[in-house]
């Protein structure tokens, strides 16, 4: 398996035609899933003892195996997060495999881990964050939430006081789920503010003024999101601050998707308070134009991260010795083995510099405006509120939810657009809607009006 030989050379020319065209290729289709059964069907048995041949193996996938995807740089891709990343990014994902560095110390990742902290003092740099913050890459949000919030217990348990306490984190109902998969890992409470808009510093204090004296000794973070995934909202930022700085509360702000909006001049005031933080998620692959996967999490001080994650371990005990030279990312969050993933982003931004992903952002947030004018013009659509950031919520009006699902599985069938519907609070109800949410720069108003019209 191990040994050079022309069957290898020839697989890997065939690859780097295949990565070739797909980089290079201006129009691909939208591709969607197949049941699992009929993916058998289609390609057999696969993994055998004697092996069925990289060629053979290979053609399956450009013929049956790569259709079943949905390529995350469509641009009528609009559902969820999508991602556009950019040629040169993609392009050094496969140096990045290719040049098989482990990441997690400096000793044996010196020269991708330098790339890799280049590219975060530019990150830290939109932040605001003061001297001395930095941060380390991820494979998301969700463990660069857990991160964050592992080091705030983790510094919160320092007081003897709160050793065997079990801890609680407030955040809003708008929140992304991660947070609440990420407080279930962490073994601590989460308490939701009952708001999907903006979680204000009223609303917050109501809510810390509300909880019992245990609750309140247990109390150690408030997690407040710049950028919804859902609308694109972004939290009191400025009033929550001074909220943690009074209460002694950690202050963790997860701008996973919303965060490459503080390159954006048009928007980054909305940020005001984020350079008050004590942690910041943000994830490269969305709107940093990155590949999967790549998060990243910002620490105002890392030593506390470091007390919190940094392994022991007598195999270990090299690195903080004689290789003890740099930066070691293993120290900063929960993963001890790790690929360089931040390289794909330096190389970008070397290549194109931070001016082009300034415009890149900000085509995003002009394509919701679009959107928006687009949706008032047309009859048979509204919007739900202002389009924020690059997040559009809109309904059809006298659509039941079934025909929202029925409308986004016609679309993805047909391979024309992915869009689905998501839900909005009002009142008490959820109402069901349709949400555009703009990423890549390649999406045109014209898609975005196919898009509305086919809403007969």
């Amino acid at each position: 398996m191990h040994k050079i030989d022309m069957d290898l050379v020839e697989m890997t020319m065939d690859v780097m035609k295949y990565t070739i065209d797909r980089i290079s290729s201006t129009k691909h289709k939208i591709g969607k899933p197949k049941k699992a059964e009929e993916l058998k069907a289609l390609v057999g048995e696969t993994v055998t003892k004697k092996g069925i041949g990289g060629e053979y193996a290979f053609d399956l996938w450009k013929k049956h195996l790569a259709k079943a995807n949905v390529p995350i740089d469509h641009p009528r891709h609009l559902a969820f997060v999508p991602a556009a990343p950019t040629r040169a990014s993609i392009m050094f994902d496969l140096v990045t495999s290719a040049s098989s560095i482990h990441g997690a110390y400096w000793m044996e990742g010196a020269g991708g881990i330098f790339c890799e902290n280049e590219a975060m003092r530019w990150m830290v740099s939109l932040t605001g964050l003061p001297e001395g913050a930095f941060g380390v890459f991820t494979s998301g949000g969700t463990a660069a939430n857990l991160s964050a919030i592992v080091t705030a217990r983790e510094h919160w348990r320092e007081n003897e006081a709160f050793k065997g306490e079990k801890g609680l984190i407030i955040t809003s109902i708008g929140a992304h789920s991660s947070i609440k998969a990420m407080a279930k890992v962490a073994d601590v409470d989460i308490l939701l503010v009952d708001t999907e808009d903006v979680m204000h510093g009223k609303a917050l204090q109501d809510t810390i003024d509300n909880l019992t004296t245990h609750q309140r000794r247990r109390l150690f973070a408030i997690v407040a999101t710049g950028g919804t995934t859902n609308a694109g909202i972004i939290d009191d930022l400025e009033g929550i601050a001074t909220i943690c700085e009074e209460e002694n509360l950690w202050f963790h702000i997860d701008a996973a998707y919303g965060g490459g909006a503080l390159m954006a001049d048009s928007v980054r005031h909305l940020f005001k308070g984020i350079e008050r933080a004590d942690s910041i998620t943000i994830d490269p692959h969305k709107w940093m134009f990155s590949p999967y996967d790549c998060g990243a999490v910002i620490y105002k001080d890392p030593e506390l991260a470091k007390r919190a994650h940094a392994q022991e371990g007598s195999y270990l005990d090299i690195f903080k010795d004689e290789g003890a030279h740099g930066f070691n990312p293993s120290d900063y969050q929960i993963q001890l083995t790790r690929r360089v993933r931040g390289l794909p982003l330096w190389f970008s931004l070397a290549t194109h510099g931070t001016d082009r992903y300034k415009e890149a952002v900000e085509r995003g947030i002009e394509l919701a405006q679009i959107a928006g004018r687009l949706i008032e013009e047309n009859p048979n659509v509204e919007l739900v509120r202002e389009p924020s950031l690059s997040c559009v919520l809109y309904r059809r009006i006298g659509w039941e939810p079934e025909d929202y699902t029925h409308w986004t599985y016609e679309n993805h069938k047909k391979g024309f657009a992915l869009v689905t519907p998501t839900k909005w609070k009002t009142g008490n109800t959820f109402e069901t809607v349709s949400r555009f949410c703009f990423v890549n720069p390649d999406t045109t108003e014209e898609d975005i009006k196919l898009i509305l019209d086919s809403m007969v």
